[in-house]
């Protein structure tokens, strides 16, 4: 388990591997480009060569880096959703650029009533934008539920992963926040151990490769994806205790995703430190 956070830089440099060393992360995920914009990631050699030198050093991993949040892989809009596999596909380039170690990609939503065209749309996405290359996997994020939504719960994530046929280039990450607003009860030991244990029996465990580890601001079930920071949230510090202690974690990077200050990082990623168990 590498536990780390979301760093708040704009693109890849030695920069962000000392903010990522400030705040005493093991791991990091950042935006390679604008999350806002559809504007292509401005990858610069010397940057790239020397973020990879600093994070060697350093001995950070794994890098992922997130997606704009303009990318919606399963969008019932053909356009919208071909800027969104080009845009993807590019962010797929930087990233391998930078050695990165995975592309994190949210699962997107369709149109309402059109879920079995939404997850045909999100796989169809997803082999386009991997293409036929060689290079950082893509790693599909369940989102808080909604409309149109293609995968919030684990079922759905399975049958994503059964329309992608078992494609080894495509992994899963489970966000803790995105995961209680959709119902699963984080909050207490027994209800992380029955939502993990069906993970496994989907067959989905081997798939997991990153977690963020983020609190909720709303109660259970409420499908509002609204982060709070690690033990001050519905989940709370019980909960979380309950989430490190689960095996499966082991070989996952947890990622806090709150935005704050660099000693909110830090109190975050304590806060973890504190309540994983010695293994």
């Amino acid at each position: 388990m590498r536990i780390g956070a979301h760093v708040p830089t704009r693109g890849a440099s030695a920069a962000t591997i000392q903010r990522a060393l400030d705040s005493g992360c093991e791991a990091i995920q950042l935006f390679i480009s604008n999350p806002r914009a559809w504007a292509p990631p401005p990858v610069r050699p010397e940057a790239a060569e020397g973020f990879i030198a600093a994070r060697r050093r350093a001995g950070i991993g794994p890098v992922v880096v997130h997606t704009s949040y303009m990318v919606n892989i399963a969008s019932p809009n053909e356009v919208f959703r071909g800027k969104s596999v080009a845009l993807a596909r590019l962010e797929l380039d930087a990233a391998s650029a930078i050695e990165a170690d995975g592309l994190i990609v949210h699962a997107g939503a369709g149109g309402v009533g059109e879920r079995d065209a939404a997850v045909s749309a999100a796989a169809d996405s997803v082999r386009r934008v991997l293409g036929d290359r060689e290079g950082p996997p893509v790693v599909l994020e369940l989102t808080a539920g909604g409309t149109g939504t293609v995968a919030s719960r684990l079922e759905e994530a399975a049958e994503l992963f059964d329309a992608l046929a078992g494609d080894p280039r495509v992994l899963l990450c489970l966000d803790t926040c995105h995961l209680f607003a959709s119902g699963y009860p984080l909050d207490e030991p027994g209800g992380v151990r029955a939502t993990f244990s069906q993970l496994d029996e989907l067959g989905l465990g081997e798939r997991l490769r990153v977690v963020h580890a983020n609190d909720a601001k709303d109660p259970r079930g409420s499908r509002r994806d609204r982060h709070e920071h690690v033990g001050q949230g519905y989940i709370g510090r019980e909960g979380f205790r309950a989430i490190l202690s689960e095996p499966v974690l082991d070989g996952c990077a947890l990622l806090v995703e709150t935005p704050g200050k660099l000693e909110d990082d830090i109190r975050n990623l304590t806060t973890l430190r504190e309540l994983a168990p010695t293994r």
